[in-house]
């Protein structure tokens, strides 16, 4: 591709993304597609000469679109969002149109400036102390890997990444059960192992640990001649929203001399809105805490925020400085730059915090307050809505945006059976987007308001959709 020609597929591409976006409501939510329908349209063998960007486009356009779930539907109401906001949709294609490996000072300095500067107006935004200062990482599995890493490597005297983990006590971490998946292969990977993740069960409408199950549990492995090393919080579970008392659980913490991690992976953004940060009180107390703005803020992907009180710890934990990657010169003699993969897992860096810098400046922090509010009050009311169905009932009260509901009819048996046929029947109609979990063993129906891109109008859209579907199934 010459420069013609990439000016012309740079603004042809930039139109279709434009075109895209506009006309999302037309298309079906999650891909009406079955296993193997595009792997059998792509060829088995890769082609030996060039083919023309026409024909690849045309196979982008007839293949692989209607391939895809569309996660920017404004009617995409499963999972959690992945939000890229258009303005971060154009900063994207200027780090992709530069290309740059931002991994030090030195290969990007405007790169590392602006992360240091653009997660400190974050921090603001969220009302953390100053004491708190932040590193991007790709998701927030990462930045829980690194803060089990880094309790790991405390418990030990920093001594397990040199003499690995065999000859010292099992280390023991404590989370509930309603903890992200992420903090179960944090756990293998780090090789602390399954068996040591204590699982601390929950209490009230919170679904929050149980603080005094907390501390008998630590007091009992001490007493094992095990290695109590950290503790996870939730602030707004990925299942139900299931969140700790954060200021309790830092108290437990503080007791024992435990590092503890709060993970606010979805919930965190909401917390730039004053009126919410009581989810999280205490959080001042922990020692890292995660969100990622490419959830509900809508940085594109990847793009999660990652705060530590004391980045030394992460530093001890995690930097190596080969020859080959130390900055020389003044730069490096003045102690005065960050390497931020020194603070980060993979070597390598994408230019995050550029769409971070053009989404906060865009939208403002009283726009994205106004987002974020407006999808608080939407779900509580379609909840509401639910509620006064005669044969629905609601199975987790709303936390923030996220809330789960049972289709329970009269008479009806096998309601497991009879919720996973309205999900499905949902789904294959392709107007909205619902995922499942379960509550109390029972399979039921999350709901989660959190596009970009929706109105009020697409949430009262979704309960007309949900009533027909389960009327349908009634008729059967």
């Amino acid at each position: 591709m010459d420069s013609k020609d990439f000016h012309h597929w740079s603004a042809r591409t930039a139109e279709w993304g434009a075109n895209y976006r506009d006309g999302l409501r037309e298309r079906p939510v999650r891909a009406q597609v079955r296993p193997g329908d595009i792997a059998r349209q792509l060829g088995d063998t890769p082609p030996d000469t060039a083919e023309a960007m026409e024909a690849i486009f045309a196979d982008f356009e007839n293949i692989i679109v209607p391939g895809m779930t569309n996660w920017q539907h404004p009617r995409f109401f499963a999972y959690f969002p992945a939000n890229a906001a258009p303005v971060s949709v154009v900063a994207e294609y200027l780090v992709s149109a530069i290309g740059a490996q931002c991994m030090l000072w030195q290969t990007s300095p405007a790169a590392t400036e602006l992360e240091t500067v653009t997660l400190d107006w974050l921090r603001q935004a969220l009302g953390l102390p100053e004491t708190f200062t932040g590193v991007i990482q790709d998701s927030a599995s990462s930045a829980t890997l690194a803060a089990v890493l880094t309790m790991r490597e405390r418990a030990l005297g920093w001594q397990g990444k040199q003499s690995g983990l065999a000859v010292h006590p099992a280390v023991r971490i404590y989370a509930s059960d309603q903890a992200h998946s992420s903090i179960d292969r944090a756990i293998w990977i780090s090789g602390i192992g399954e068996d040591n993740l204590v699982r601390i069960p929950v209490t009230g409408p919170t679904h929050g640990m149980d603080p005094a199950a907390l501390e008998a549990a630590i007091v009992r492995d001490r007493q094992a001649g095990l290695l109590p090393a950290g503790i996870i919080a939730n602030v707004g579970g990925t299942s139900i929203g299931a969140t700790d008392d954060v200021s309790a659980v830092c108290d437990v913490a503080r007791t024992h001399d435990l590092y503890i991690h709060v993970d606010a992976a979805w919930a965190g953004s909401a917390m730039i809105c004053p009126e919410f940060r009581h989810f999280w009180a205490g959080v001042e107390q922990a020692d890292s805490v995660v969100l990622n703005p490419h959830k509900w803020l809508g940085a594109q992907f990847d793009c999660s925020t990652h705060y530590v009180r004391d980045p030394e710890s992460l530093l001890k934990t995690l930097a190596i400085r080969p020859e080959y990657l130390k900055t020389s010169g003044s730069a490096g003699d003045s102690g005065a730059v960050i390497d931020y993969s020194e603070r980060s897992i993979p070597l390598g860096r994408r230019f995050r915090a550029l769409k971070l810098w053009f989404l906060i400046r865009a939208h403002g922090l009283d726009g994205l307050r106004t987002m974020i509010r407006n999808h608080v009050s939407w779900a509580e009311a379609l909840a509401e809505r639910i509620a006064a169905e005669p044969d629905f009932e609601i199975t987790s009260q709303p936390m923030l945006s996220l809330f789960s509901f049972r289709y329970k009819p009269a008479g009806a048996d096998d309601l497991d059976a009879l919720n996973q046929r309205l999900l499905d029947a949902i789904n294959d109609d392709g107007r909205i987007y619902l995922t499942q979990t379960r509550v109390g063993g029972e399979f039921v129906t999350r709901f989660q308001v959190g596009s970009f891109a929706g109105e009020q109008a697409d949430v009262a859209f979704a309960f007309d959709v949900i009533r027909e579907m389960a009327d349908g199934l009634g008729a059967d």
